[in-house]
């Protein structure tokens, strides 16, 4: 399979920016969630990179995430604005602002892919999926691929229809799920049982077999062997 359709990297910057660089060709920013890095960063690391690298953006976690959520610890200053307004895609000021806010990034960054990533308490009511379509078919996705990580109790086949219907890429685990939707394949390895997981050759090899001709296929590792990993795959699919 071409080089080109194989997409291997890691969940954040696992090495140094210039190692990282001259190992990989794509790499899941992950402090868009916790909180976007001011414009001149984003720029930085777009001019610092080798022209034909890959960056995905992780969507910020005021969109998905309600307030009390342990990962808002991370949040620099104070939420502006009522705690109700933010998360689980609400049609509210605060939730348009911080699409905005990661757009801006996404675009400096010339990202391809946003990933937006949903809690286990995320899960299937009436309001939540109302509140995503109403988000998802207002926001201008310009040349953005949208992709959607369901971490709660989703029936397939409500997420099948959600993802088509919103024209949205299905992420997933492929050790935990199978994907669903989606004009590319984006697994997201975050260990088998935990993060503390090492990929065996076995499990390696089992990656590399689900590889369909044709189809643009990211591997971002978020465990934590995840640069060891992600090298051993590349040498294997690579050669």
């Amino acid at each position: 399979m071409a080089s080109s359709l194989v997409k291997i990297g890691t969940c954040g910057f696992s090495l140094s920016r210039k190692q990282y660089y001259s190992r990989f060709s794509v790499v899941e920013i992950q402090q868009t969630f916790y909180q976007p890095p001011e414009p001149r960063t984003a720029e930085r690391w777009r001019r610092d990179a080798p022209s034909d690298f890959e960056f995905a953006v992780k969507a910020w976690q005021l969109i998905t995430h309600e307030p009390s959520s342990p990962t808002y610890r991370r949040l620099r200053r104070p939420l502006p604005g009522k705690a109700e307004h933010y998360g689980s895609f609400r049609p509210t000021p605060e939730v348009a602002e911080a699409w905005r806010t990661t757009e801006e990034v996404a675009r400096l960054l010339e990202a391809r892919v946003i990933l937006f990533q949903t809690p286990a308490s995320f899960e299937l009511t009436e309001t939540n999926r109302q509140n995503m379509r109403a988000f998802f078919r207002q926001i201008a996705r310009g040349r953005f691929l949208l992709a959607w990580e369901p971490r709660g109790r989703w029936p397939e086949q409500e997420v099948e229809d959600l993802c088509r219907e919103l024209d949205l890429v299905h992420v997933v685990d492929p050790f935990q799920h199978r994907q669903l939707a989606g004009s590319i394949r984006y697994f997201r390895l975050h260990g088998k049982g935990g993060y503390r997981y090492r990929y065996s050759d076995g499990d390696l090899a089992w990656l590399k077999e689900e590889l369909e001709p044709g189809m643009i296929t990211y591997f971002l590792f978020n465990n934590i062997s995840m640069a060891e990993d992600a090298e051993r795959l590349k040498r294997l699919v690579h050669g």
